[in-house]
């Protein structure tokens, strides 16, 4: 009876240790598998935004295989742990629809290419840089170093602006002159101010009247630049027409009201 109890014991300690030896080395070989797999993706042409998705899809699946390694080690019936998870999964899924939803909305993302790393972007009304694109959540980052987490979900539901998504934009400059000012005069004074090196010259700087107001004439200027230097181009060249203005004594309105009075 004793012999049997250490046989038993012996073969239990034996499971136990076969199990630890399991863990230990599926942990180590996941590291592995995970870094090869990073360096790999580095390399790929895939976008950066899903390396994080992808990487965090294979780390779950590959503690998952090392769990029910363990557990079979253990003795422990594989199949009825599967069966178990299978129905855990299901009432997971059912009562969190969301996360699931949002895990799915990150494969379409990645399948439509809406955006890539790196770009600036417009989603649901929050702008910034697009920093990664993880199971859950498109992380962006402001132009002020704040961190914005959208889940996925409302990413696919909503109107996406990708301001990166071309080589050249637009640079659209509105002021405004009064009626005693030439409009010749104000039409050559900003295209002077958007004379530079940065800006495209096709297709061409454009100034135009956009508006007759009550007190005043509207103008926009109009400039091509690279993406990249878009915002450099939009505030140099939104001080430099103020200074040209001040320069040929073009005066800038404001609303005002005039008032006659008759004796």
């Amino acid at each position: 009876m004793i012999q049997l109890t250490t046989l038993l014991g012996g073969a239990f300690l034996s499971r136990i240790f076969s199990a630890v030896i399991i863990v230990v080395l599926g942990v180590l070989a996941i590291r592995v598998v995970l870094s090869l797999l990073r360096k790999t993706l580095e390399r790929s042409k895939l976008e950066k935004a899903a390396h994080s998705l992808i990487l965090s899809l294979v780390r779950v699946g590959l503690y998952l295989v090392v769990f029910l390694s363990a557990a079979s080690a253990l003795g422990i019936d594989v199949t009825g742990i599967v069966a178990l998870a299978s129905v855990l999964t299901l009432a997971l899924s059912l009562s969190l629809q969301n996360m699931a939803s949002n895990i799915v909305g990150g494969f379409t993302i990645l399948y439509n290419h809406s955006f890539h790393s790196g770009d600036f972007v417009e989603i649901a009304g929050q702008s910034g840089t697009v920093r990664e694109i993880n199971m859950t959540y498109t992380v962006l980052t402001t132009g002020d170093n704040k961190v914005i987490s959208i889940p996925n979900s409302s990413v696919v539901a909503a109107q996406i602006v990708n301001y990166s998504a071309s080589e050249t934009r637009r640079v659209d400059i509105a002021v405004s002159a009064g009626y005693d000012a030439p409009t010749q005069k104000v039409l050559d004074a900003l295209i002077l101010a958007g004379t530079r090196e940065d800006v495209l010259e096709d297709p061409a700087p454009k100034a135009v009247i956009t508006a007759y107001g009550d007190s005043a004439i509207s103008y926009s200027l109009r400039l091509w630049v690279k993406t990249e230097n878009y915002w450099d181009v939009y505030f140099d060249v939104t001080k430099k027409i103020k200074e040209i203005f001040d320069q040929q004594d073009i005066t800038m309105t404001y609303p005002h009201l005039i008032v006659h009075m008759e004796k």
